[in-house]
């Protein structure tokens, strides 16, 4: 070869190079074959083991007399990586059928590499193998040399099963992947003899029979009817798996967890949640596993108060209690090149493939028929003719010859004449040979029929299938549910709720107090400070501050400081101008009502959702004449129908609460009536304002006397919005106070 001739560029080298291993990786590494579901690495376990004498009726034998031939033979790679192809054969919780029963340490769902080494394992094939391997010698399939031509192996097994949809599988090649979740047998095998039934069938039609992925443990798959269409319908697509759980007192107990999830895994995730404060409703956590019940994990909750399915949608939003998986029915088709199939072509190009190797069994049974017939007529021969055919071979020098001419028989007739024993010449063989004869001419009849037959075929491969079914045949595992309400925790959510009272002083110190017993005005107070105003609430709550300047302030009532010490200021937490007072405090639900007002005489009703503001600089809430003063925001009750509003020089309104607008924020309308053309400070103002139902009590304070009135005792000052009111009795027209009294 010439200089020139033997020159190449490194471009093309490099591509031809990367191509061919890019295909190798594909075809005999990392994607299956659709006839029988296999890598090559996993066919030649379990042909080596099939060799090996080993299945399931056997006895077990070590493990790495297996790989030893594995590797020996017929796949020059790795011991480790052998094994590990074999082990994930023999784990039920990575193959939903295995194919390799193993006795020892083979891992657990926990840790599947958790596996004893094979020096220490013993292993044979499962009785499900045998549903690949069973026709293997039958001239069902091609063989190949093993990589140094000593040994033939089969390029694919004789699968009686689409194996790929049952155990399903996962690689990387160059460029492409697989990913095929398992499914259940019944409904495989079902759908598989629709298709051979019905060979128009659509991926829509066997949705009807194959209700999506099924797993080896009890875990929800959760994907709608559109996204199992569109997974099934194209051959890619997405699910998710979701843990199954039950409460147990305050104890969530996790049954089952998604396919190839690590129980220890999780409990680390929920435990980093706990150490940061995510979930301050769990407390506790264990691994109750065992042989009998392999996962049990126990989550142990703060109280039974606490909402075990917002828990648990939590933890499936954040941890592998739910878990996303990847669906890509990427195979190796019949003609030898990586392809993407849906579920119909997938099952119509298996079911061809099955043809293929039933007819080739048949043939090559047909062939032996054919092979034993013609012998067994030489042999009729031997018996209608036997003094002469001994006399042949007693006195002819070449009986052989003399004995082909006479009875015009082939050599392979004359030799099976020529090898039969003298006891075999008895009365009793020729019956035998006759009966054998019968027997296999009436094979010889029906093979022939099944393979002039189409129809005939179809029936053969179907009733395969049924008895299939009846042996190896399981209900669906895995129920499938439509979607997950999974919901990672807001903040507030993540705050174990329980009673609190708020507690604002004059001087605008704030705090909580956990409980809805404690009372504030006991509580201790920095110097001359004093109770300015309290709210009781929720600990996952938001806190409104209403200021003097009509301003509204937000603060989250877990965060405030504990009331076991004086508190903090509150403008500490929030941007305000300086000189502002804060009046009142408030807490709630959004749709809770309060009405606010002011010292000029002005309110309004507004719901709590208004008030609140996520800005440390507050919202303009209420609109404040100059010099006037906010009170208490009062919260409004269904059964609060009227108004009470009480002037600095002892007047008193009362009038129907419906009378007052809803605003969201403003200056409000009169409540009453201030004679002030414009209000100033330490004129007449609206001191006191209270809510009443019809069946209350309203209490007056002024001094060291206490008025307590029925609402029948106030009609003198029930009237409309905006009136002047009148006097209240000489001695209580300086007012302290007023309640109002529940009967």
């Amino acid at each position: 070869m010439s200089k020139q001739e033997s020159n190449i560029s490194l471009k093309k080298y490099a591509e031809d190079a990367y191509l061919n291993y890019a295909m190798y990786v594909i075809l005999d590494r990392a994607l299956p074959n659709i006839g029988d579901g296999l890598k090559p690495v996993q066919r030649r376990i379990l042909y080596a083991m099939s060799e090996l004498g080993l299945d399931a009726g056997s006895k077990y034998k070590k493990s790495a007399r297996t790989v030893g031939d594995v590797i020996g033979k017929f796949h020059p790679h790795g011991d480790s990586a052998a094994y590990e192809a074999m082990v994930l054969m023999a784990q039920d919780f990575s193959f939903k059928y295995p194919l390799v029963d193993g006795q020892g340490n083979w891992g657990s769902q926990d840790d599947p590499k958790s596996f004893a080494a094979m020096r220490y394992t013993e292993s044979k094939l499962t009785k499900f193998a045998k549903l690949l391997i069973d026709e293997l010698k039958a001239g069902t399939v091609d063989w190949q040399p093993n990589f140094d031509g000593s040994l033939l192996e089969p390029v694919i097994f004789p699968a009686k099963v689409p194996s790929i949809l049952l155990n399903g599988t996962s690689g990387i090649a160059v460029g492409m992947a697989t990913d095929i979740s398992s499914h259940n047998i019944n409904e495989v095998l079902d759908a598989t003899i629709h298709v051979l039934e019905n060979p128009k069938s659509k991926t829509k039609d066997l949705l009807k029979i194959i209700k999506g992925p099924d797993f080896s443990n009890n875990a929800k798959i959760v994907a709608n009817s559109e996204e199992l269409f569109e997974i099934y319908s194209t051959g890619r697509g997405g699910f998710k798996i979701q843990a199954n759980w039950d409460k147990e007192g305050n104890d969530i107990v996790i049954t089952s967890l998604p396919y190839q999830a690590s129980g220890s895994k999780i409990l680390e995730q929920i435990a980093d949640q706990m150490l940061n404060k995510k979930v301050p409703m769990i407390v506790d956590l264990a691994d109750e596993g065992d042989h009998q019940e392999p996962v049990r994990l126990v989550i142990s909750l703060k109280s039974n108060r606490v909402n075990a399915d917002d828990v648990m949608n939590h933890l499936f939003a954040t941890t592998d209690l739910q878990k996303s998986y990847r669906f890509n029915m990427n195979l190796i088709s019949l003609s030898g090149n990586p392809r993407v199939f849906a579920l119909d072509e997938l099952l119509k190009e298996w079911i061809k493939f099955r043809k293929i190797t039933v007819t080739r069994k048949l043939e090559n049974r047909l062939d032996q028929v054919n092979d034993r017939l013609h012998i067994l007529d030489g042999l009729a021969i031997v018996y209608l003719n036997i003094d002469e055919v001994i006399k042949i071979i007693r006195e002819s020098d070449e009986p052989k010859k003399e004995l082909s001419k006479k009875f015009k028989l082939s050599d392979i007739q004359v030799n099976a004449i020529l090898e039969i024993r003298l006891r075999q010449l008895a009365k009793l063989e020729q019956i035998k040979i006759e009966t054998e004869q019968n027997k296999l001419s009436e094979e010889q009849s029906e093979i022939e029929k099944i393979l002039a037959s189409k129809s005939r075929l179809k029936t053969l491969i179907k009733n395969e299938l049924i008895e299939i079914k009846q042996e190896f045949g399981e209900e669906r595992k895995s129920p499938i549910i439509e979607s997950s309400s999974a919901k990672v925790f807001s903040e507030e959510e993540t705050i174990v709720t329980e009673p609190v009272t708020i507690v604002l002083s004059k001087a605008g110190w704030i705090r909580s107090a956990k409980g809805h017993e404690i009372d504030p005005s006991s509580l201790s107070y920095r110097g001359d400070d004093l109770l300015q105003d309290f709210c009781r609430g929720k600990s996952n709550q938001n806190t409104v501050f209403l200021a003097s300047n009509g301003k509204a302030y937000t603060l989250s009532a877990h965060s405030l400081p504990s009331a076991r010490g004086l508190g903090d200021p509150i403008t500490g937490r929030i941007s305000a101008d300086s000189g502002i007072i804060f009046k009142s405090c408030a807490i709630g639900e959004q749709e809770d009502k309060y009405v606010v007002s002011n010292s000029a005489g002005f309110g309004y009703i507004s719901d709590f959702a208004s008030m609140i503001s996520n800005k440390k600089s507050g919202r303009a809430f209420m609109k404040v004449p100059e010099g006037a003063d906010v009170h208490k925001a009062i919260k409004y009750r269904v059964d609060h129908e009227f108004i009470v509003a009480i002037s600095n020089i002892g007047r008193m309104l009362i009038f129907n609460i419906e009378e007052l607008p809803f605003l969201q924020k403003g200056k409000g309308n009169k409540i009453i009536n201030i004679p002030t053309p414009k209000f100033k400070s330490g004129e007449e103002s609206m001191t006191h304002i209270e809510l009443l139902a019809p069946e209350s009590i309203l209490r007056i304070d002024s001094g060291k006397q206490h008025m307590r009135l029925k609402f029948k005792d106030l009609q003198n000052y029930i009237s409309t919005r905006a009136k002047r009111g009148n006097m209240l009795p000489q001695g209580y027209r300086k007012v302290d106070s007023i309640i109002e009294e529940l009967e």
